[in-house]
């Protein structure tokens, strides 16, 4: 499949829509000037806008999904995040990268960068695969294969993994510390299990991380 073909089959399967809601309703208010990196078609834009946002700008590489987003945020640029951050209307208070660390060849570039868009006080909410969900330790054991796929949990497109540990010290040395973790809301067994452990196999059952995360030296 062409990467053309491959990127036509993740939007017609919704890849670039994803609204969050989940992740946006635990951001600390007031959310201010928000910048949502990787933003797709600007799935976020409506809980933010409700959630009090006062101005939203949105990176995207893809340029039909950047598109759509620009129809629902007030600045989006097409590009790598990389090559773009110079060129936005910052600073921000608030700084979105769901499921985007795993995708870049260089995180820590990126997270050190982006201490240039924030201010006093801005707030950083990240998310990003698990990689010591249960499920990895099954198809390697018992099925001999990482299992990769077209989207989820292992996207053929994940170039690195995170443990919680992982991502908190990547934030650590890049110059962000991490508040106390949060995680995208849990449902059924999933949920029941964890309230049965107490949260002790988190480390295992959980499908991503979530941490918010402040720069260095603010409050």
């Amino acid at each position: 499949m062409s990467t053309a073909d491959f990127d036509a089959a993740r939007e017609r399967a919704g890849y670039y829509g994803q609204q969050r809601p989940e992740l946006v309703a635990n951001l600390p208010r007031p959310l201010g000037r928000v910048l949502d990196l990787g933003c797709g078609e600007g799935g976020t834009a409506a809980a933010l806008r409700a959630a009090g946002a006062t101005w939203i700008s949105g990176v995207e590489l893809h340029p039909s999904a950047a598109a759509a987003a620009s129809e629902v945020q007030d600045e989006t640029l097409v590009g790598r995040i990389e090559d773009v951050l110079d060129q936005l209307r910052g600073p921000f208070d608030t700084i979105l990268l769901y499921d985007v660390l795993e995708h870049l060849p260089d995180p820590v570039s990126v997270l050190v960068a982006l201490q240039g868009q924030a201010v006093p006080g801005t707030r950083m909410q990240i998310s990003v695969p698990n990689a010591r969900h249960w499920s990895l330790f099954r198809d390697l054991v018992a099925r001999g294969t990482f299992g990769y796929k077209d989207s989820g949990h292992r996207d053929v497109t994940h170039l690195r993994w995170f443990t919680r540990a992982d991502l908190e010290s990547l934030l650590c040395e890049t110059g962000w510390t991490p508040e106390p973790h949060s995680h995208p809301a849990l449902h059924g067994r999933h949920a029941r299990l964890h309230r049965l452990t107490r949260g002790g196999l988190a480390e295992f059952t959980f499908w991503q991380w979530v941490v918010l995360a402040h720069r260095n030296g603010d409050a």
